[in-house]
């Protein structure tokens, strides 16, 4: 396969950067939870309970985080009353079980993890809990709910919901009937891959419409490129295409421009800065991606200040943080870009 064009090499995967960002926890969640702009915030009140309202500053609190390494450009937000402090990032799984091991030994009033692989990091998320260390759980879900306090992630079910729809309406309305669509997903043995495409698969069937060619990749560029080089050999004609991941998506379209293929267009997903920007300038095959909130990190460390503060969140009844927050899918597409692209990471 021929190397990857300097472009492709010099974007590489999405770092995760612990952000300076000041928001209240209340814009940070609905950033992430609602499809238009939030409207301008009411005075605040304190709820029945006594909590106040979730912006306004709370007892001084140390939040530990934990992720892999470069996998993510989510931005953590940071408060006035939150001492942030995240271990170095780590794809090794010994490594970040140390690293949160360090996290708890230390006292930290809360820890957000995003594990390697929530099944091995279950015991340090339960072990935090028992340390009376409340735990929220972001994305990759421990095996048992007595290792977090609460958890918040995508929703990888309905991301393939989204983009299955958003092929199944176009190619309706361009009266394609029985269409090739291919599909290049993640990395197969994952939950979350498997989320991805039962979605997707499930979406299609309402049209009528079923998967063709289907290729995993491993979540990076040069995966993305030699596993659509060989979808597109073997596949001489394509109506549509859905890339599981804007980071793996920097590839994929390397190997379509490079195999000079344009009969179809292509859904991506995540929503990373660089694709929305191509869906923006409209030269490339892609014309929609999905999103799975770029925002997410920033929300579990809001959601684990108010936690550790004993707080709820002030727009809801209860007194408490909800136990599980899943977060929607929407779909970008040229006519509402603008709106997504502050939020996308860069690829």
């Amino acid at each position: 396969m021929p190397e990857l064009p300097e472009p492709v090499r010099s974007l590489g995967r999405r770092g995760f950067l612990a952000g300076t960002l000041a928001v209240g926890a209340g814009a940070a969640l609905a950033a992430c939870t609602s499809n238009t702009p939030p409207p301008a915030a009411a005075p605040a009140t304190a709820p029945a309970g006594g909590a106040g309202a979730s912006t306004e500053p709370g007892r001084p609190v140390t939040i530990g985080f934990s992720a892999p390494a470069a996998d993510h450009g989510w931005i953590a937000a940071k408060y006035p009353d939150v001492t942030f402090a995240p271990v170095n990032p780590t794809n090794d799984i010994t490594q970040q079980i140390a690293a949160i091991d360090t996290l708890i030994n230390r006292k930290v009033d809360a820890l957000v993890i995003l594990p390697n692989d929530g099944s091995q990091l279950t015991s340090q998320g339960t072990r935090a809990m028992q340390a009376g260390i409340p735990v929220i759980n972001l994305d990759r879900i421990f095996d048992s709910p007595l290792a977090y306090r609460s958890w918040i992630g995508g929703d990888n079910y309905g991301m393939g919901v989204s983009a299955g729809n958003y092929i199944g309406t176009q190619l309706k309305q361009r009266n394609v009937s029985n269409p090739i669509i291919a599909e290049i997903a993640g990395i197969d043995s994952l939950p979350l891959t498997q989320e991805r495409s039962r979605g997707f698969k499930d979406a299609l069937a309402t049209y009528g419409f079923s998967v063709g060619p289907r290729q995993a990749a491993d979540f990076t560029a040069q995966g993305g490129q030699r596993v659509t080089a060989n979808l597109l050999q073997a596949a001489p004609r394509l109506d549509a295409m859905w890339n599981h991941d804007d980071d793996q998506g920097v590839g994929v379209l390397a190997a379509i421009q490079q195999a000079n293929r344009s009969e179809f267009f292509m859904v991506g997903g995540a929503g990373s800065a660089n694709a929305m920007r191509a869906i923006q300038a409209d030269n490339t095959v892609l014309k929609a991606t999905v999103t799975y909130p770029p925002t997410m990190a920033g929300s579990a460390v809001a959601l684990a200040r108010l936690v550790a503060q004993g707080r709820g969140m002030s727009d809801l009844v209860e007194q408490e943080v909800p136990a599980s927050i899943t977060l929607a899918s929407a779909t970008v597409t040229k006519e509402n870009v603008a709106q997504y692209l502050p939020l996308g990471f860069e690829s």
